[in-house]
This record gives C-alpha cells, sequence and structure tokens, in this order.
C-alpha cells in the first residue's frame, strides 16, 4: 500500500486550485483549435504540406512514443508480447480469411454471397480481449506475477452507477497566467497532431486528402469538446487521437458506424463512473501491447510518403534528417527565460516533438526552392475519390447553402460552395493521371499561371 502523502501540496485546497488550473488551461486549449478552425488556419495550412511535411511529422509521432509503450510493457514483456503476436497474426498473416454471412438471393438465376472479413475487423479488439483474459487468470494464480494491473488508490465508498455532471460541479476552471500558457501550447500542439491524423486517415484508407473544410470542422468539434471538458472539470482535452487512426489500417474500416458507435459508448461511461472505472482496471502491458501496435503503424504510414518524393535528392535528405534530428534533440533541451508564464509556453511546445518536426518541416518544405517532382507535388491516382461522399456531413447536418455558398465570416470555412469539394476531388484524381514527366503543380499560385499560359496559347 502507498505511504500517504503528507506534504502541503497534497492538502484539499492545494489539489483543487490546480485541477482548476489545469482545466482552466483544456478550456483555453478549446479556444486554440477553436480559432484556428474558424479562421481557416486549419484548411489553409494542410494545402501547403507536401510529402515532405507528412512524412516526418508522422513518422516522428509514432517515434515520439516508444517510451511510455517501453514503460507499460515493462511491467510485463510476455503479456504485451502476446498481444502483439496476435494483433501481427489477425491483421497480417490471417486478415485474409474471411466468415461468410447469409447468401442473398435476388434472382434465382444470381445468386449474392457476401463475406466478412472478421479476423482483420478484430484484429485489435480480439487480441485485447485474450490478453487482458490472460492477465486476469495469471492473477488468481498465486504466483507473484509483474504489475498486471495499475496501482490504485483505495476508495471509501463506490462510485454511483448514475451520474449527470453539469458546469460547476467539481469548482469553476480557474483562468491563470500559467493556465494560459499551458493552454496556447495545449491547443498548437493538438492541432498541430490533429491535422497529421487527419491525413494519415486518408492515406492509409486510399481516399483523397481532406478537404480544407473537413480539417476546419474537425478542429472545431474538437473545440467543442475541449470546452465541454474544461467546464465540466476535466483534467484533458480532446483531439485526434494517433492510435486510433492507426485502426483504421489496421482493421481498414472506413465507415462512420465504428465510430459512432464508439462515441456513443463513451458518452454512456462518461455518465456512468461505475461502469467508467473498468477502464482503470485494464493491466499495463494491454496498454503497452496496444501503443506498440498501432503507433508502429504510425511510423509505417509517414514513411510511405518517402516514395512520393525524390528522396535521393539533397534538398529532401536534408529536410528531412534536420527535422527528424531536431524533433528528437529539442525536447532534451532545458529553457530558462526567467518569465515563469513564457517558461510554461516554450517547454509545453519544445518539449512535444511533432510540434517540433512539424514547424520545421513545414517552414523549410515552403521556402527552400525544389521542382514539383523533387518535392512529390504529383499526387498518386486515387481511385473512386469523391470528397463530398467521404468527408461531407449528413444530410440532417449540412449547413443552409445558397446557390454561390454561405460566405458569411467565419462559416464560410466551414461550410464550403456547392460543388467545391467534387471539383477538388476531380481535380486531384485527374492531376494524379498524369505521366511523371508533366509538370502538374498544387500551388495556386503555379496553378493559375499554368492556366494563363494555356489560356493565351489557346
Amino acid at each position: 500500500m502507498p505511504a500517504p502523502c503528507t506534504g502541503p501540496s497534497c492538502s484539499t485546497g492545494g489539489w483543487d486550485r490546480t485541477a482548476r488550473e489545469v482545466s482552466g488551461a483544456v478550456v483555453v486549449a478549446g479556444l486554440v483549435q477553436l480559432a484556428l478552425g474558424l479562421s481557416g488556419v486549419g484548411g489553409w495550412a494542410p494545402r501547403h504540406c507536401g510529402p515532405l511535411v507528412l512524412a516526418p511529422t508522422l513518422s516522428i509521432m509514432g517515434l515520439s512514443a516508444y517510451k511510455p509503450a517501453a514503460a507499460f510493457c515493462s511491467a510485463s514483456w510476455s503479456l504485451a508480447l502476446l498481444l502483439v503476436l496476435l494483433a501481427v497474426l489477425c491483421s497480417q498473416h490471417l486478415g485474409s480469411c474471411r466468415l461468410p454471412r447469409c447468401t442473398e438471393t435476388r434472382t434465382p438465376r444470381f445468386p449474392v454471397g457476401t463475406a466478412i472479413p472478421a479476423l482483420r475487423r478484430f484484429s485489435v479488439l480480439l487480441p485485447f480481449a485474450i490478453a487482458w483474459l490472460v492477465c486476469g487468470v495469471l492473477a488468481q494464480l498465486p504466483v507473484p506475477w509483474a504489475q498486471l494491473s495499475p496501482v490504485l488508490p483505495n476508495a471509501t465508498t463506490p462510485p454511483p452507477w448514475l451520474q449527470l455532471p453539469y458546469p460547476g460541479q467539481l469548482g469553476w476552471p480557474q483562468l491563470s497566467p500559467l493556465a494560459l500558457g499551458a493552454g496556447l501550447a495545449m491547443g498548437l500542439a493538438t492541432g498541430l497532431s490533429s491535422l497529421g491524423c487527419y491525413a494519415q486517415c486518408g492515406g492509409v484508407l486510399g481516399t483523397a486528402p481532406p478537404p480544407p473544410s473537413a480539417c476546419s470542422r474537425g478542429l472545431c468539434t474538437e473545440a467543442l469538446g475541449s470546452l465541454l471538458a474544461g467546464l465540466l472539470g476535466g483534467l484533458g482535452g480532446s483531439a485526434a487521437s494517433i492510435p486510433h487512426a492507426s485502426l483504421a489500417s489496421l482493421t481498414q474500416a472506413g465507415s462512420r458506424c465504428p465510430v459512432q458507435l464508439a462515441a456513443l459508448v463513451c458518452l454512456l461511461l462518461g455518465l456512468s463512473p461505475r461502469l467508467a472505472e473498468l477502464l482503470t482496471r485494464i493491466p499495463l502491458p494491454v496498454h503497452g501491447g496496444v501503443l506498440c501496435v498501432t503507433y508502429a503503424v504510425a511510423v509505417g504510414a509517414g514513411i510511405s510518403y518517402f516514395q512520393r518524393a525524390d528522396i535521393d535528392s539533397g534538398r529532401n535528405v536534408f529536410v528531412v534528417g534536420f527535422t527528424m534530428f531536431m524533433g528528437l534533440l529539442v525536447p532534451r533541451s532545458a529553457l530558462a527565460t526567467g518569465w515563469e508564464v513564457l517558461d510554461v509556453l516554450l517547454r509545453s511546445l519544445l518539449t512535444v516533438p511533432v510540434v517540433i518536426t512539424g514547424v520545421l518541416s513545414f517552414v523549410l518544405e515552403n521556402t527552400v526552392s525544389g521542382s514539383p517532382q523533387e518535392r512529390g507535388l504529383l499526387p498518386p491516382r486515387v481511385q473512386g475519390s469523391e470528397p463530398a461522399r467521404v468527408y461531407g456531413l449528413p444530410p440532417a447536418l449540412r449547413c443552409p447553402l445558397g446557390p454561390t455558398g454561405l460566405r458569411v465570416f467565419p462559416l464560410c470555412f466551414l461550410c464550403p460552395r456547392p460543388g467545391q469539394e467534387e471539383e477538388e476531388g476531380g481535380r486531384a484524381v485527374e492531376e494524379g493521371s498524369t505521366s511523371p514527366g508533366e509538370a502538374t503543380r498544387l500551388l495556386v499560385k503555379a496553378g493559375a499561371t499554368a492556366e494563363a499560359k494555356a489560356g493565351g496559347k489557346d
């Protein structure tokens, strides 16, 4: 049993004040995410991110998680490796195995049979359940196993089955200078990470890149979640998750139904503290095994973008090597400016490898000269790319658009003009079908210049 805390910071008042400051930082982070989405910055930035920005950013996202994954797996490496082995078998070796469903006969002469790649669809959930079951069996044996479950505090009374949270229940968020600095860094870091997750989901599922309106809507939705979490006293906001984006590659489930079902389950768990307590019972090696599999996919997704650019170019070699090395080096440095708020802001930003790598690669990619072929600005051909169908809102949530589109600021960045997403998707497919020798460019200025020259020749 851990020794009780006797320091001055362990008092109830000190903990409440610290928790309210963290909640205030979450509210500030939500406001930053909302500003990025409504201002259009969240949709503008991805349009200027080529393969040499996505490749090092996604790769460093996965590589930077090896320390927490190793810390979780160290509780029991055998159980963590068991989960990893089962996940590899189900997703890769046995991913093509299909279970037949009921045969549907539409006409007497043409029966239609369907099958489900069940092992691939449950390539993470099934190993997760098996590893958790093995941990439960081993915990009942009279053998001193390693930490198969996290150390939990002894609760005097069990939590209730149903509890409806409301703003101010645990105290209102406190907006102190430290909370302001931490919230700004949190909002910028989560916004950058979320944009990388959007690009990763589109790449692993073989669809067109997310249009600017979809990226802006995603950041605004995450901002609303962070604002609600901070007002309810939560100690963490909402952002796109790298492991969840990697699940799309492992399971190849690109439907919205699993996401909607997961959101409904999370909502029910939030309303039932007794059920939410089950999540705290997940053994540490199970956490570590899941992190090993999912973040490995993120590293592979980043490496796959290298093939779209000329990686033998000296320019590209420097951009990739410099940004990834600095992303691992700068978080090790210690900064002290003497101003506490600025120190919190800089340390919160410069200790996140994805922020360093993403910002440096974005600046170098858009300032160092290079040909479109060298920079990888020739997009690959995407079959069946329909951004309006893939990234469009459901009919019940679509924005009321007129014949020229909604031009009211700032909603104009969330609701594109009618046909805008279809034109972007068709342009991507058309440009991707050109031969490698043709100078197809995605930048706005370059495209406008090329069209002007073509019009002058005609």
